[in-house]
C-alpha cells in the first residue's frame, strides 16, 4: 500500500492493553499510521495536559515510527481526531461498562472517525508451552488468588510454572520491556507503584516468579525458558494476551449482572471453558443462584465451579469494639465499583468500629473520593506516585483509630510509615475447589502434550 494512503489511527488506552494492541496489530503494519495514543485519567494515571507528556518510545514503536508516538489525555480525543484527520479510533482498555464504551464510540463517530475494537485473534500470542489463563468479568473478582492457587497445584504436580501479568507500565517504558519479579529487591529496583506491588508481591511471598512489562512476545520468550506451564493472571477484566489452552473466568456474586454489562468482561464470559463463582461463603445464596443462572444462559457450554474466598489476619488480634481504619485494594474499590473489600468484611464480622476516613483524606486522594462516590468507610490504597504515597501515609496517620486493617494484597507496612499498627487481612481461594481444578489442569496438560 502507498505510504500516503495509510489509515490514520488513534489508540485509546490506559497504559496497558493499548501498548499490547499496538505491538500485535500496528507495529510494522503499513496499512496503519498510528498518530497518537490517548490515556484515561480515571484509570489511575493522573491528568495529562493538552501537550503530550509521554511518548511510546521509538525503541518499542518499530521502524515506521522514528520519533515514537505521542500520548495525550483522552479528553482531547475530538480535537485529536480533527488535528490528525484520523480515520480510525481503536478502543483498548478494560473494565468499562458497555454504556461507557458506546459513549466513547459516539464521540469518535461525531468527530468523523470509525470506532473499532480488536478481538482475540488479533491480539493473542500462541505459546509453545501450555497456557492456563485466568480472567474475570470485573476487577476485584478474585482472579489473582485463583491464579496463585493454580500455580500451587501445578507445583504439587511437579510442574515448573511462572505467572505473567497484564502490564502496568507507568514509568520509563524503555526499561520495562520485560521485567522478571522474583524477590522484594526486584520491586524496589523497578520503583513499583502500590498497584504493581499488589499484583507481584503475593507471588513473591509464595515463592513464584511473575513477569510483566510492555512487549509480551519478548516476555513470553523469556518465561518459556524457565517454565513448563504459563499462567496468565489477567488485569482488571482484560482479555488474555496469550491463546489459552484452558480459560478460567472468575465472577462475583456481589455484582450480579455485571458479568454481561462490562467490556471486555462479557467477552471473557462468552469464551470461558470454566466459570468460577467466587466468594460463595460470604455472598447471599440467592445471589449465587442468580449468577449461576446468568452464566448458564450466556455460556451454556462452560463448566461452573463455586469457591469460597477465605479471609484471615496475619496475626491473632482482638477486634471487638476496636476503632479500625479499613484500607482496601485500590482498583477494586475505585473503577471496580465495589464500596468495600476484605478488610471491611473482616471488621464487620468481628464487631470492630469502622472509622470513616473521609474527613481526613488529603490531596489527590480527596479527588478519588469525589470521583468514586461508592467509597464511604474504606480508604483505597492509592500510591501511583511518591507524592500520592505521602498523601496516603498522612491520611492513615491522621485518622483517629486503634489500628489499620490492610485489605490490599501487599504488606503496607513496608512502604508506609504509620503511627499505628497495621494488620494485614489476607484472602485466599477456598481449598474445596482444588480437586476439580487439579482435574481440569491435568486434562489440559494431557491434551497439550
Amino acid at each position: 500500500m502507498n505510504q500516503n494512503k495509510r489509515k490514520k489511527a488513534i489508540i485509546m488506552g490506559a497504559a496497558g492493553r493499548d501498548f499490547h494492541d499496538f505491538n500485535m496489530h500496528f507495529r510494522d503494519n503499513k496499512e496503519f499510521e498510528v498518530k497518537a495514543f490517548t490515556q484515561n485519567a480515571e484509570q489511575n494515571l493522573g491528568v495529562l495536559s493538552d501537550k503530550p507528556e509521554r511518548y511510546y518510545p521509538k525503541e518499542l514503536a518499530g521502524k515506521l515510527y522514528k520519533k515514537g508516538i505521542p500520548i495525550y489525555s483522552e479528553e482531547m480525543l475530538p480535537e485529536l481526531i480533527k488535528k490528525f484527520d484520523a480515520d480510525e479510533v481503536f478502543f483498548s482498555y478494560s473494565d468499562n461498562s458497555h454504556e461507557h464504551v458506546m459513549h466513547k464510540a459516539s464521540i469518535a463517530l461525531a468527530a468523523g472517525a470509525n470506532f473499532t475494537l480488536l478481538g482475540a485473534k488479533a491480539i493473542m500470542i500462541k505459546s509453545r508451552k501450555p497456557v492456563i489463563a485466568v480472567c474475570a468479568v470485573r476487577t476485584g473478582c478474585g482472579k489473582s488468588q485463583t491464579s496463585r492457587r493454580i500455580c500451587e497445584i501445578l507445583k504439587k504436580l511437579g510442574k515448573k510454572t511462572v505467572a505473567i501479568r497484564e502490564p502496568m507500565p507507568y514509568g520509563d517504558l524503555r526499561k520495562q520491556i520485560s521485567i522478571r519479579f522474583a524477590s522484594y529487591k526486584d520491586l524496589e529496583k523497578n520503583n513499583c507503584t502500590i498497584e504493581e506491588r499488589e499484583e507481584y508481591e503475593p507471588y513473591i511471598e509464595e515463592g513464584f516468579v511473575i513477569y510483566a512489562g510492555v512487549d509480551y512476545a519478548k516476555i513470553l520468550s523469556e518465561a518459556e525458558k524457565e517454565s513448563e506451564v504459563i499462567v496468565w493472571d489477567g488485569g482488571n477484566n482484560e482479555l488474555s494476551f496469550y491463546k489459552p489452552d484452558l480459560l478460567i473466568v472468575v465472577t462475583d456474586p456481589f455484582r450480579i449482572g455485571h458479568e454481561t454489562l462490562y467490556h471486555p468482561g462479557e467477552t471473557n464470559l462468552l469464551m470461558a471453558d470454566v466459570v468460577l463463582i467466587n466468594k460463595v461463603n460470604s455472598a447471599p445464596a440467592s445471589s449465587v443462584k442468580r449468577l449461576e443462572e446468568n452464566i448458564s444462559r450466556a455460556n451454556p457450554k462452560s463448566k461452573i465451579l463455586k469457591a469460597s474466598s477465605v479471609i484471615s489476619l496475619n496475626e491473632k488480634i482482638e477486634l471487638n469494639g476496636k476503632k479500625v481504619l479499613c484500607v482496601e485494594d485500590g482498583p477494586t474499590v475505585t473503577h471496580g465499583g465495589m464500596g468495600f473489600g476484605a478488610a471491611y468484611v473482616y471488621a464487620k464480622n468481628h464487631n470492630a468500629v469502622i472509622v470513616d476516613p473521609r474527613p481526613y483524606v488529603v490531596g489527590s486522594i480527596n479527588s478519588v473520593f469525589k470521583e468514586f462516590t461508592q467509597l464511604k468507610k474504606v480508604l483505597p490504597a492509592m500510591g501511583y506516585s511518591k507524592e500520592q504515597l505521602k498523601e496516603l501515609e498522612k491520611t492513615i496517620n491522621d485518622v483517629p483509630c486503634d489500628l489499620v486493617l490492610a485489605g490490599t494484597p501487599i504488606d503496607l507496612a513496608r512502604i508506609v510509615r504509620a503511627n499505628k499498627k497495621i494488620v494485614r487481612v489476607k484472602y485466599a481461594l477456598g481449598k474445596e475447589v482444588d480437586p476439580e481444578l487439579k482435574k481440569l489442569i491435568q486434562e489440559t496438560l494431557k491434551k497439550k502434550k
